[in-house]
């Protein structure tokens, strides 16, 4: 029997899948549970299990294009079997995608009758518009032949804007003002060359002076002796340089911007900053990473960081919660997710019971998960499920910003760069090493007391690390 090969939800919040590639071709012989294929979701990049044995008879989506969940890219079957009726029916779901819908109360093809319409009322208006030409129909539309490249090509002694199907009336080489008769285009071209459109005999109706005329007065002029003001410079674009480049838009990237629209916007967010005092801390890292050395572990600030944000949740589960409408959901358990910057987007790998765990197990899970999402391989688990977030921008020299919670979180930390200050302490002005954390809160979990209590015990976590086993 058949098996249509779906688009399958390869993470909780796919919607549509990119191609990687197929690790199979038509004809192959496929097995049960056989990876045929490497999709990019949101996420990560995972591979696509055969759910039925034969033969690979049909691939509908090629590499690199994209599927909503749920559709047939590909058929298994015998190699002797009827699959006509598959086809068909993934041929007119194609069409039927394809086809756009008539608008509200309009019959198919009426669009095209209403254009009609237009171009009728047009050409009448056209052809009461004056005198024709030789050569031109009603109003001065003259019927030019296409090209290959489809761009009309004009008729000889008639002005581009002519043959590109404008309408101009008959005139004199100069206007009622004097003013000589040129179009826009050939102005511009001899103001730039320095050419006196007075020296310029106009090919166009009624001697008017067009690109055409331009150009050969140009190459028969003979080369003139330098002004002695010579004209300002045009600045001319390199032609090397696009003037924009259409970059297409990652599964990942769609993630991001559909569920953060669902954050600071409808979520009403508010921010608490607090600076910390980081010689202490700064200490504690220097001895721990030390007694470390030998099994080749290095604790870095935001591992620190990890643990002391856990050991506060810990202590304050009014903010390790989030929103469910009619009820607030309070989380027994921490789990940090740690946002991570990947090419093309944002990941936040997460670490589960970050509370219970010790700093250098935390530093070894968080180089392992960052290292594997930077490859675009963590598993649906090991980046879900987070109840609070930490996005850390120390590290590219960043003093202070503001992070987006990523929903359903009620919270998320951005964390500054570690630099030296003038400090007052005991009246005396001292140098210290501080940084800055700015916490975003979902106020209909948290209040602005709420937050300043967890960031109190926050601080002092950090500022005297032993607080930590209080």
């Amino acid at each position: 029997m058949a098996t249509k090969v779906y688009m399958e939800a390869l993470s909780p919040t796919m919607e549509e899948g990119r191609l990687i590639g197929w690790q199979k071709k038509e004809g192959d012989e496929i097995k049960e549970g056989d990876v045929i294929a490497e999709i990019e979701t949101d996420k990560a990049t995972m591979e696509l299990i055969a759910r039925g044995s034969g033969v690979l008879r049909k691939i509908f989506l090629d590499d690199g294009g994209t599927a909503p969940v749920g559709a047939v890219i590909a058929v298994i079957a015998a190699e002797d079997e009827d699959i006509s009726e598959i086809l068909q029916s993934v041929a007119g779901e194609a069409r039927a995608e394809a086809a756009p819908a008539p608008a509200e109360g309009e019959e198919p093809g009426a669009g095209e009758g209403v254009a009609a319409e237009e171009v009728g009322h047009a050409a009448a208006d056209l052809a009461a518009s004056g005198p024709t030409e030789p050569g031109l129909g009603a109003g001065g539309v003259r019927a030019a032949e296409e090209s290959p490249s489809r761009v009309p090509t004009p008729a000889v002694g008639t002005s581009p804007e002519l043959a590109a199907g404008g309408h101009i009336d008959q005139v004199e080489a100069t206007d009622a003002n004097g003013r000589i008769k040129a179009s826009p285009l050939a102005r511009r071209l001899a103001a730039e060359a320095g050419l006196d459109l007075a020296t310029v005999e106009g090919s166009g109706p009624g001697g008017r002076i067009t690109k055409r005329d331009i150009e050969a007065a140009l190459a028969a002029a003979p080369v003139a002796a330098p002004a002695a003001e010579p004209a300002a410079p045009v600045y001319h674009p390199p032609l090397e340089v696009a003037e924009v480049e259409e970059i297409p838009v990652t599964q990942m990237r769609k993630t991001i911007a559909r569920r953060l629209a669902t954050s600071i916007g409808p979520v009403p967010t508010f921010y608490l900053t607090v600076e910390v005092d980081m010689d202490r801390m700064l200490e504690v890292r220097k001895q721990i990473n030390q007694r470390l050395e030998a099994q080749g572990i290095r604790v870095s600030i935001n591992d620190l960081l990890i643990k002391a944000v856990a050991s506060a949740l810990a202590r304050h589960p009014e903010v390790n919660a989030s929103w469910g409408d009619s009820v607030i959901h309070q989380y027994g358990r921490v789990h940090i997710g740690v946002a991570v910057a990947i090419e093309d987007g944002l990941i936040t790998p997460v670490i589960r019971d970050a509370d219970r765990k010790g700093v250098a197990q935390i530093a070894t899970e968080i180089r392992e998960l960052a290292g594997r999402a930077r490859e675009r391989k963590l598993a649906p688990e090991e980046y879900t499920g987070a109840t609070f977030s930490i996005s850390n921008l120390g590290m590219f020299g960043i003093q202070e910003f503001t992070a987006i919670i990523n929903p359903p979180e009620s919270a998320i930390l951005a964390v500054g760069t570690v630099e030296e200050k003038p400090v007052v302490e005991d009246g005396e002005v001292v140098v210290r090493s501080r940084m800055r954390l700015t916490m975003s809160c979902d106020h209909r979990v948290i209040d602005g007391a709420t937050g300043a209590q967890f960031l109190q015990t926050l601080r002092d976590n950090l500022e005297e690390p032993t607080m930590m086993l209080a």
